[in-house]
């Protein structure tokens, strides 16, 4: 009869940690997924800004079209979304270096950098870009979490057995040369 008990809580123990582990991979995924729901909220503000932005430069640099157009692009083609997280984060990348251009003919007029709407949009742009990579960290954190879990023994027998699959981290490509130390000269 004390065998039973025994054998009785055995089973009971492990079922109880069947239940738990599936109850946490559940949760991490769901972390995962408002990370990237955080990730769209603060890409969707970015994506509202640019037109403005674009628009403010317009009236300073008629003659630069094709950095325009060329923002306009890669906000449109980041704006589909869908795909992964690295999908997302290539568009991303794209648009970035498109922004870049557009502060860089900023710089060739003064008065542009002395306007008002620009300099408010210029902050709120920062600022959003500032909100987007906080949002990524926790987006990446959460996933690291829930990859962890899914190939860590003995919770990955619980996660193979449930189907659940490894998560892409939100990684923006850089060249070789984004990643070389910054050189100042003076």
């Amino acid at each position: 009869m004390t065998t039973l008990w025994i054998i009785l809580g055995v089973v009971a123990v492990v079922i109880l940690w069947l239940i738990l582990a599936y109850n946490r991979l559940i949760t991490l995924k769901n972390r995962a997924k408002e990370a990237w729901s955080d990730i769209e909220v603060q890409l969707k503000r970015r994506y509202d800004l640019i037109p403005n932005l674009v628009q403010t430069v317009k009236g300073y640099a008629k003659h630069e079209q094709s950095a325009f157009e060329n923002v306009t692009k890669a906000r449109a083609e980041a704006l589909k979304g869908g795909g992964t997280a690295h999908e997302q984060a290539v568009k991303e990348n794209m648009l970035t270096g498109a922004l870049k251009s557009i502060f860089a003919i900023a710089e060739a007029y003064p008065e542009l950098k002395a306007n008002t709407n620009f300099l408010e949009l210029q902050r709120e742009l920062s600022d959003t870009e500032n909100k987007i990579q906080a949002a990524r960290r926790f987006f990446n954190s959460n996933v690291l979490e829930l990859n962890n879990k899914i190939e860590i023994f003995p919770s990955n027998l619980v996660a193979g057995a449930f189907g659940f699959k490894k998560e892409e981290f939100f990684d923006l490509d850089e060249t070789p040369a984004e990643r070389e130390p910054v050189k100042v000269s003076f």
